[in-house]
């Protein structure tokens, strides 16, 4: 018989944990290993929620950290900073990581399957597929019609709720993140300011090497973090916010939290980062 391995990233985010959650009440019968690619800059309440998750699952969720930090690899690339159309962070950090893993247990005969959360909803995004025949994906809420009610559910139904970084940010990942929309960027300069000051280092070194690219589009940290700014920004949110209010009938959770990529038709981020 072919040797099998079962495996599912953890991002912090809500749908791969409620996946996990699904996977041990659901699928018992498998044997999941978890694991977590850890860039050295996540919030801290990812941490504080990956060790509540690993209360629940009654077993340890493995942290591969990558061999090079995220330091090394942006001397490498010449201080400029990661962005949507280069995203190295994700490539680095995350994938490099994850194939080095998973190929061990190929090299030592093993059919992986990987378990991706994408949603039943979430028709046109697609998760990460390698070109190896012995690496499988798969996508249980897809299979099973499990929608962003059902994520909301799972989690809720173990105790686990949200974590708590989703007060003001919808995604897991780097707090330096440039997929974060600008009231993003103010809750992290109100919730950790340290954060966001050394994503002004970052950044300031990053132009002064002559880096087209600011963390967010448009304009500097230093730029935005200006009280008038941050007051400008807040009061947009709150028109985006009360508009989506206006045409949504249906009272449950799903809608009472704002989707902050939702709300701002964002471009589509990194799956293995924030799901």
């Amino acid at each position: 018989m072919v040797k099998e391995k079962h495996v599912l990233g953890i991002s912090g985010g809500k749908d791969s944990s409620a996946l996990a959650v699904y996977m041990k009440v659901a699928r018992p019968e498998i044997v999941v290993e978890y694991f977590f690619t850890d860039t050295g800059k996540e919030l801290p309440e990812v941490y504080e929620y990956l060790d509540r998750l690993e209360g629940f699952l009654g077993k340890p969720i493995t942290r591969l950290n990558p061999d090079r930090d995220f330091d090394f690899w942006l001397r490498q690339y010449n201080t400029f900073l990661p962005s949507a159309n280069t995203r190295w962070c994700t490539r680095q950090l995350k994938l490099r990581p994850f194939e080095s893993w998973i190929k061990g247990f190929v090299k030592d005969g093993y059919r992986v399957f990987s378990y991706v959360a994408i949603r039943a909803d979430e028709e046109s995004r697609s998760g990460y597929r390698s070109p190896d025949p012995n690496i499988e994906v798969i996508f249980p809420f897809r299979e099973d019609g499990i929608d962003k009610e059902g994520v909301f559910e799972l989690l809720d139904n173990v105790g686990l709720g949200l974590p708590s970084y989703y007060d003001w940010r919808s995604r897991s990942g780097c707090t330096f993140c440039f997929f974060q929309q600008k009231i993003e960027w103010v809750g992290l300069l109100e919730t950790h300011p340290e954060a966001y000051d050394e994503a002004i280092s970052y950044e300031k070194t990053a132009i002064e090497h002559g880096s087209p690219f600011t963390w967010s589009q448009g304009e500097s940290l230093i730029e935005l973090r200006r009280p008038e700014r941050v007051e400008q920004i807040k009061r947009d949110h709150e028109r985006r916010v009360e508009r989506r209010r206006k045409v949504i009938e249906s009272p449950l959770r799903s809608n009472q939290l704002v989707d902050i990529d939702e709300l701002y038709g964002s471009s589509k981020p990194c799956v293995v980062c924030h799901k």
